[in-house]
């Protein structure tokens, strides 16, 4: 049986806002900041792994006109 990726679920940040590509950038700094604070990573290396592993997902448009954005980091990147 192959391993799944959400097996151990994912840490989510959501942006709200006027502005996608604003809330795009906010909800991947959100991220940036939990690992660094909760992983100890450097800024630049949460950076890194963000660009590899972090998926944007459109998550709320009915409330025009502000849109929410959500990135997703699923947690079994992490090995311990």
């Amino acid at each position: 049986m192959q391993a799944r990726s959400d097996a151990k679920g994912y840490f989510v940040h959501t942006a709200l806002g006027p502005d996608l590509m604003t809330n795009a950038k906010n909800a991947v700094r959100g991220v940036i900041d939990w690992l660094v604070r909760e992983k100890d990573l450097s800024r630049e290396d949460a950076y890194v792994l963000c660009s590899l592993a972090v998926d944007l997902k459109i998550s709320q448009i009915v409330d025009a006109p502000n849109w929410g954005v959500s990135a997703y980091l699923a947690l079994s990147v992490f090995t311990k």
